[in-house]
């Protein structure tokens, strides 16, 4: 049984007139790719926004390593490394130069910094692109350099929005191989995703989401078993007609 690495506690956020999230608990556990299901207005982004620290929940506690993430929030940024479903480069600077600024922003020192863009480049195969601007980058290649800034510091946590929208089908595919990478490295992550085929290739569990609760954890081959459908794909659409 695999450690948690971070735990939802009782977690609710509330807008003027509505409720997103209604009191979610989950564990996510060291190693694991867990991934947050639901059809659109489920809490999936609200639940990963406030994982990743970009808002705040109205009640409940995210604990990593048993400890509340608001009792040292710079601590628990630095454990962590956020994919954001659209690009953020810095279109000014290089690619090397975007990669160095985001370990300073960690505060890796000099050496570190060259040492992990030099092992990124060739693992993800944009070193001859280093010294160009992310202009010269197609879709797939900048959502692969995203990822790649995302563990320049060798975070324990990864959360993933989105990652592989709107790319075609063989780049989809090259980024799956690179975030399985990244589990063999025992990194636990988050990942939100509308592609089920996704979520049932990567996830060690998936969560759905419904009108801000959980509906179920459980891992993708339990529940095409209990739903007795041959993918996960068809047991979505099931659970959703069955509402």
């Amino acid at each position: 049984m695999r450690d948690p690495v971070l735990q939802v506690v009782s977690v609710t956020k509330k807008y003027d007139n509505f409720d997103a999230l209604k009191g979610i608990s989950l564990e996510i556990n060291q190693g694991e790719i867990f991934t947050l299901l639901g059809v659109n207005g489920a809490g999936k982004t609200t639940l990963s926004s406030i994982i990743a620290t970009l808002k705040p929940p109205t009640t409940g506690d995210i604990l990593f390593g048993g400890t509340s993430i608001y009792n040292d929030i710079s601590t628990y940024r630095r454990a962590i490394g956020f994919c954001p479903q659209r690009p953020n480069l810095n279109n000014y600077f290089s690619l090397r130069k975007n990669l160095e600024f985001a370990g300073r922003y960690f505060g890796m020192m000099d050496e570190q910094i060259q040492f992990m863009i030099d092992d990124l480049a060739e693992r993800f195969n944009f070193a001859k692109y280093l010294d160009e601007k992310p202009e010269v980058l197609s879709g797939g290649y900048k959502q692969r350099f995203m990822l790649a800034r995302t563990i320049i510091h060798n975070p324990k946590l990864i959360i993933l929005d989105e990652p592989t929208v709107a790319l075609d089908p063989h780049i989809r595919n090259q980024l799956w191989d690179y975030i399985k990478q990244l589990k063999e490295k025992n990194i636990s992550i988050l990942l939100t995703t509308h592609y089920l085929e996704e979520a049932e290739v990567l996830s060690d569990r998936v969560c759905v989401l419904e009108q801000g609760k959980i509906r179920l954890v459980d891992t993708p081959q339990n529940l095409m078993r209990s739903f007795q459908k041959n993918n996960l794909e068809d047991v979505f659409i099931h659970m959703m007609q069955q509402d």
